[in-house]
């Protein structure tokens, strides 16, 4: 079909930005930068951007299963495993990371590992780092799956 191009090359994008945001960018930022939270911010800004993005291509990929297949598409390993994705995706950007902005915002103009929030502020990080997984691991298991 037509339409797969477009499909490979969302699903690519989504899945290939998570990787490289998460397991590329953000660790050379924190081992680059003296400066821890600009390392933070900038990671938090980039890990903003691939969650958007993960919005259009997930919404894009729901409908175009639903248009290929209908009500089958709901049988589909592909179909829940690209939702959960996006679950996955909403619950990091509108409900964790939320929490950990708030946090960091407690502790100004202190760095949030140098104040009282410490410990919270690494329970929500490691919530959040184990979503981020999840969601990484799914996406790599479609992109491997489709060839």
């Amino acid at each position: 079909m037509k339409s797969d191009g477009l499909r490979n090359a969302l699903l690519t994008l989504w899945v290939g930005g998570l990787w490289v945001t998460g397991y590329m960018v953000a660790p050379l930022l924190f081992s680059s930068l003296p400066d821890r939270m600009l390392a933070g911010m900038l990671a938090g800004k980039m890990f903003a951007a691939i969650s958007w993005v993960g919005f259009v291509c997930g919404i894009y990929l729901l409908i175009d299963s639903a248009h290929r297949s209908g009500t089958s598409a709901l049988k589909e390993g592909f179909f829940w495993a690209v939702l959960l994705m996006l679950v996955l995706t909403a619950a990091g950007h509108f409900g964790i990371q939320p929490v950990i902005e708030h946090l960091k915002e407690e502790a100004m103009p202190r760095d949030v590992m140098q104040s009282v929030f410490q410990d919270r502020f690494r329970t929500w990080h490691g919530i959040s780092s184990v979503v981020y997984l999840v969601e990484s691991v799914l996406g790599l298991y479609l992109v491997v799956a489709k060839r």
